[in-house]
């Protein structure tokens, strides 16, 4: 009989050679499944020490002193050195990845979410990143990070690295199989809504007053171009050139920024004119002064529904963070799919 050693020996012969090179390649003994089930806090990461030092070397770094130093057993703590963030706002939570369009190369076929005309002003470099992010991802372990997820981390991170809260986040989702913009119309605040309009869209999806409240703060960052407010700068009514809800000198200074915004439709302005690369409380302290960039930031003050939440989050920026990062983490949930619902994209801008 054959000792044990024997049946285990392999033979190196062509035949098994051969036999083994044709065998479909499997993932790398490193990486980490992809998780079954909704989404969850992951106090010892599922990605790997691979996983995470590739996203280091793709998502922008946070300075070593930042409080969010402390939490890196949430899950994914990215650090690469980078002077200059990509401008990546948290509004990604509320498309995630299905504004990632297939190549246009293809056959004709319906325009994705990404060419829905409330998604144009998403910056290219924030794509970029994402793309970036899972190149490094798929080369080493193919299939085990979602574009979604990618995207949730880049969010909080960059919020985190402008000053804001840092916030746990839940990994686990899978990328939709479908994006096409007519499936935006209705979905996504618009910057001319109303207070009404606004809270009713919130409320449908389980958001109270407050919260929306709070997610609004994240125009303390960023910018918007002159086309979505220009209704307000411009010719107003036959009483007045702009808005009275502005400032006249805000809005002046408005007029002269996005003059020639018909011929040049990219031109921009900050959304908080006054710290618009950190992430603090200053959009509240601006919206009673009349500097609110856009008619739905201005309603907020004006209504008495959600003024009492302008207020009180303009005196305590400690609580407007902990409200904040409540509920980007509950937008962050809403809608997921996880199991055997949707899939992880090899590529973020087309379907597998």
């Amino acid at each position: 009989m054959q000792s044990r050693k024997q049946k285990q020996k392999v033979s190196l012969s062509s035949d098994n050679v051969a036999a083994a090179a044709a065998a479909p390649p499997g993932p790398p003994p490193h990486c980490a499944a992809p998780p079954r089930g909704p989404p969850r806090l992951l106090r010892r990461p599922r990605l790997l020490p691979p996983h995470r030092r590739l996203l280091r070397q793709v998502l922008p770094a946070l300075p070593p002193d930042h409080p969010g130093h402390r939490h890196r057993q949430a899950d994914l703590h990215p650090h690469h050195r980078r002077r200059h963030p990509p401008r990546l706002l948290p509004r990604l939570h509320r498309h995630r990845l299905r504004r990632l369009h297939p190549p246009l190369r293809r056959a004709p076929r319906p325009a994705p979410e990404r060419d829905a005309d409330i998604n144009l002003s998403l910056p290219g470099d924030a794509f970029d990143l994402v793309v970036r992010a899972k190149t490094a991802l798929e080369l080493a372990c193919p299939g085990t990070v979602s574009c979604s997820d990618i995207l949730v981390v880049a969010a909080r991170d960059l919020v985190t690295m402008l000053g804001g809260p840092y916030y746990d986040v839940a990994l686990g989702r899978r990328d939709t199989r479908i994006s096409r913009a007519s499936l935006v119309a209705g979905l996504l605040p618009r910057p001319n809504m109303t207070v009404s309009d606004l809270l009713s869209l919130f409320a449908s999806r389980g958001f109270s007053a407050q919260e929306m409240v709070a997610l609004a703060g994240a125009h303390t960052v960023g910018l918007s171009h002159c086309k979505e407010f220009s209704s307000g700068i411009y010719g107003f009514s036959k009483s007045s050139a702009f808005d009275p809800s502005y400032n006249p000198r805000f809005a002046q200074g408005l007029q002269r920024a996005c003059a020639s915004y018909g011929k040049d439709p990219t031109l921009s302005v900050f959304n908080d004119v006054m710290t618009p690369n950190k992430f603090d409380n200053m959009y509240y302290q601006n919206l009673p002064k009349g500097l609110g960039l856009l008619a739905s930031d201005r309603g907020l003050y004006g209504d008495p529904r959600t003024r009492p939440f302008v207020e009180m989050y303009a005196k305590d920026q400690d609580r407007f963070f902990r409200d904040f990062a409540r509920a980007i983490q509950k937008l962050s949930l809403y809608g997921v799919q996880t199991g055997r619902r949707g899939e992880i994209r090899r590529r973020c801008d087309a379907v597998n």
